[in-house]
């Protein structure tokens, strides 16, 4: 490392990647901008400045940055920032620092200063981090209640499980619960004062566990960001398709012990899933039975079989749960077929991996106790997934092929790791920074995999992550990732951060670092290119670091251990290789696409949706960051002249906007301190080339479905009447009176309305008095209301059906997506339709309603939503489940959803769109014409596309 007379290296964050960009977005009519989020350095290296070595090192990492206010531009280090930790390594002392603004933690704002001491005297060697210089907030003023925001951090959550569907039924319902976190400061421009909220559950159609840390602006209620605590092995696309493949005998309880206590240590045996045999320790329980507890290295192996991990959900430990427990130091096959005895063995080899090669102390690095839970299931039937929860690590059971996910040392590492990385650089689970998270999970998972079975970094299956997890198939056939998969950024994809979408490609897009991480390893051997990831987790990345902050970091901690130029010119390749460098663009645009508004910056949901007819269009749009409500904004659908902004600047919410290329109409959501809910819906209306805004109606109660077309507006509303279910409304021409949609003989909420030439769709939710034969009490159907004729008609429906998209109106006919069978066993195996749906049409002509895709036919699709022309039916699609079980994976960005276009007697045409990021919520204009949310224009914006014959 070059010394005192060298300049420092420095690098200059302009923003945080996962939060926003700086760039000014396309508009000239109101540029919404975002000032540069800081002036700190993101990097500075190669330094050697003197500070006080008689002092804490935190007060000597403060009073350094305090005496460099020309470099840092941290005005009052000692004032407006925290000590998260201090951790040392010989003469090495990292000092990570959280950044409060008056007084509030700043989201992911963390500094980093790396000294070192030795011989009575301490240098600084360098910074890296996110600290915002330029935060501007007022934080006195009174926020709305955190009630009110609590809920629109639940509903938000709700929205993005599903967000195709406008009804979600279920016997079981949403099991959704929020609790406020308290206040904080995004930085994101200026900066926006925010609520976190934690929201946990279960997904009320899935069953899966929800635990995700909601922030929404504590003024106006909009939701900024929403991050999984959930680290799981599998992305969840993953551990659906796996799930499709397997069977639904429930595994075995196994035989059960009295646990009891006790702190004799003794050395045990057993056997684990792959028959070696290993010594485990022990404990002998004051009952007489012997308890998987390892006191030397506090690791406990939790007996969960035959339990679901909904009832681990928010930390709880289920009333009963105990270690695996036996009659003797010989542990019983029915601990290894649980795979207790592969996750304590593994556990305690990663432990001595850390412990021996990095010099780790445990998960924290201060011997922290860990806790495995081994055998979870779902809904009963088996699992194939693990996570970690940030305080522990959940094996699922496996099924027929695949074994308990802790048979393979590789997932118990990345697990472990998971938990180091939540103890230093602390990634955010989402976007870039989420895939850094997993990428690091798996290189040290699978570098303690290598390691312990003393396989070869050349061997063909050292790359493989769950290799050994199979029965009978081929370790390539089985492993979930192959960090030699060649993966780089033309690969990367463009994915919101949803659980739909993999909280951004968290998963999908992490072996785009990894990949360059092992190449390290096999280029520059294993414990030069450990030691070097290590110390760059460590010591150099903090919460929002990003892909390009990865590289920096890591040639950084390659330059601190005196590599030389030719090993630092591998550290480069490996990077350069993978394509991720400064240079890295991810603003690709298909064939046949224009791209009418890049930076939408809304959420993918209905009622984010655009509209267009007569060759405009009107779509809501939130300034460059996502911190201001969404507006509406329209535009020409040739892309001439500038989008601009029709709706008032008043702080509203806006959304749901319809357009028929006269005026529009929209919904807009004020927060009302007046109000009982705490907020005033009003359904306004505008000239689309602007003019007076007209209020239609006004109501205190939540309105969630919006529709219009010609004299006619159509919108669903929550009742307080009807026991606050939804139903559907409408006014017509300049009459004020408001009239009521409802069914004589049925019970059930009506909602998600559309309407086109006279005629309201919308969806009923059927309430049967009693279940029918088999259990069944709802149906989820389609209605279609006439207002010249007032006759309603019903458009079909599906009994039992768990959820349904938004139906969509043309003057010809309506059709829509339900999903009829989900998760369904089949002679004991998942049924085609489990992970496919299926698409209904009513035809006006014939009034007759038929599946045009039957879910559990061999032509079965994976629908989200669909818009419908006079001529064409568009389908939002996902990659088919197949492609998950032949490759292991989607490639080539087919995990994002497409634009698949037929006829309206179901003959495919062919795509809507080459774009190759996710197309969703498309709008039908005339014949193939859609305009859509595209994720490949920058910060998702709306495209308009005409169709395509193919796509390359």
């Amino acid at each position: 490392m070059r010394r005192a007379k060298a300049l420092p290296t420095i690098a200059v964050l302009a923003t945080a990647a996962i939060l926003g960009t700086t760039a000014q977005a396309a508009n000239a009519a109101t540029p919404v901008t975002a000032p540069p989020a800081t002036d700190t350095p993101a990097l500075v290296d190669e330094v050697a400045d003197p500070v006080d070595a008689t002092v804490a090192p935190d007060k000597a990492a403060k009073a350094h940055l305090a005496g460099h206010q020309d470099r840092y531009r941290i005005g009052d280090p000692a004032g407006t920032l925290t000590t998260a930790s201090v951790e040392t390594e010989g003469v090495r002392e990292t000092v990570r620092l959280d950044q409060k603004y008056k007084g509030l933690p700043v989201f992911g704002a963390q500094y980093v200063v790396r000294t070192e001491k030795a011989a009575g005297k301490r240098t600084v060697t360098g910074t890296s981090g996110s600290y915002f210089t330029n935060l501007d907030v007022d934080t006195t003023v009174t926020p709305i209640p955190a009630t009110v925001a609590v809920s629109r951090a639940v509903d938000e959550v709700r929205k993005s499980l599903h967000p195709g569907a406008a009804v979600v039924a279920s016997a079981t319902p949403a099991n959704l619960v929020g609790t406020d976190q308290g206040l904080l400061v995004m930085p994101t421009g200026t900066g926006v004062l925010a609520r976190q909220v934690l929201v946990q559950g279960t997904d009320a159609v899935t069953g899966q566990p929800v635990l995700r840390d909601v922030y929404v602006g504590a003024t106006n209620g909009v939701p900024l960001l929403s991050v999984s605590r959930i680290k799981s092995f599998a992305s969840g696309q993953q551990a659906a398709a796996l799930a499709a493949d397997g069977t639904a005998a429930a595994p075995q309880a196994g035989t059960k012990h009295a646990a009891g206590t006790g702190t004799a240590a003794v050395v045990g045996q057993g056997t684990t899933l792959h028959g070696a045999t290993v010594s485990l320790p022990l404990v002998r329980s004051d009952a007489g039975s012997y308890l998987l507890q390892d006191q030397t290295h506090k690791i406990t192996t939790w007996d969960a079989r035959g339990r679901d991990y909904y009832e681990l959900m928010g930390g709880a430990w289920p009333e009963g749960l105990a270690p695996f427990a036996s009659a003797s130091t010989e542990l019983p096959a029915d601990l290894t077929a649980a795979g207790a005895v592969d996750a304590a063995w593994d556990a305690g080899q990663v432990f001595e991996w850390y412990k021996s090669k990095l010099a780790r102390n445990s998960l924290d690095d201060k011997g922290m106790p860990i806790d495995s839970i081994v055998g979870i299931t779902y809904g009963g039937y088996p699992w194939v997934n693990a996570y970690w929860d940030g305080t522990r690590m959940v094996y699922g059971s496996g099924d027929d092929e695949y074994l308990p996910l802790s048979a393979d040392p590789d997932v118990v590492g990345h697990e472990m790791t998971h938990g180091v990385v939540e103890h230093t650089a602390n990634l955010v689970y989402a976007g870039q920074s989420g895939a850094l998270n997993e990428a690091l999970a798996d290189y040290f998972g699978n570098a303690i995999d290598v390691d312990a079975s003393g396989t070869s970094m050349s061997d063909p299956q050292a790359s493989l992550l769950g290799g050994d997890l199979c029965r009978t198939l081929a370790p390539a056939d089985c492993a979930l990732r192959d960090l030699d998969d060649g993966a780089t950024t033309a690969d990367f994809q463009h994915l919101i951060d949803t659980p739909s979408m993999d909280d951004g490609g968290v998963h999908l897009n992490s072996t785009i670092v990894s990949g360059a991480l092992w190449d390290l390893r096999q280029k520059l051997g294993k414990t030069v290119a450990d030691r070097i990831v290590y110390r760059a987790l460590t010591d150099y990345l903090t919460p929002m670091s990003d892909f390009v902050d990865a590289r920096e970091a890591v040639l950084a901690s390659a330059k601190s251990f005196r590599l030389s130029r030719k090993d630092l010119a591998v550290v480069r390749t490996a990077f350069d290789s993978r394509g991720i460098t400064a240079k890295w663009k991810a603003t690709l645009y298909g064939k046949g696409t224009q791209v009418l508004i890049d930076r939408l910056n809304t959420g993918m949901y209905a009622d984010m949706k655009a509209s267009t007819a007569g060759g405009w269009f009107a779509v809501p749009r939130s300034d460059a960051n996502r911190t201001e409500p969404t507006s509406i904004w329209v535009g020409r659908t040739n892309g001439k002249g500038e989008p601009y902004r029709i709706s008032p600047d008043d702080g509203s919410i806006n959304s749901f906007p319809h357009t028929d290329g006269k005026r529009v109409v929209w919904l807009s959501i004020a927060v009302n301190p007046d109000s009982p809910t705490w907020e005033t819906n009003r359904i306004l209306s505008a000239p689309i080339g602007g003019g007076r805004v007209k209020e239609l109606y006004s109501s205190p109660d939540r309105i969630d479905g919006l529709g219009f077309d010609g004299d006619l507006v159509a919108w669903s509303q929550h009742d307080a009447t009807q026991g606050y279910l939804d139903v559907v409304r409408y006014l017509r021409g300049s009459s004020p009176t408001v009239h009521t949609l409802t069914h004589p003989d049925w019970f059930g909420p009506a909602t998600a309305p559309t309407v086109k030439g006279g005629r309201i769709s919308y969806v009923r939710y059927e309430i049967f008095r009693q279940p029918d034969a088999n259990g069944i009490y709802w149906s989820l159907g389609t209605e279609v209301h006439d207002v010249a004729t007032g006759r309603t008609t019903y458009a079909g429906g599906d009994f039992g059906a768990e959820r349904m998209s938004y139906p969509d109106l043309s003057n010809t006919a309506v059709a829509w997506m339900t999903d009829r069978d989900y998760g369904t066993i089949v002679n004991g195996e998942w049924s085609q339709g489990a992970y496919h749906d299926s698409v209904r049409l009513f035809d006006f002509a014939t009034a007759t309603s038929h599946l045009m895709f039957e879910e559990n036919s061999p032509e079965a699709i994976r629908a989200d939503t669909v818009a419908l022309s006079d001529t064409t039916l568009t389908v939002t699609e996902e990659a088919p489940i197949a492609a998950w079980l032949e490759t292991g994976g989607y490639p080539d960005n087919s995990l994002n959803p497409k634009l698949k276009q037929y006829t309206l007697q179901g003959r495919y045409i062919g795509p809507a769109s080459c774009s190759p990021g996710a197309q969703m919520f498309a709008t039908a204009g005339v014949g193939r014409e859609v305009v859509f949310m595209d994720s490949s224009a920058s910060g998702f914006g709306l495209a308009y596309a005409t169709g395509a014959k193919a796509c390359k």
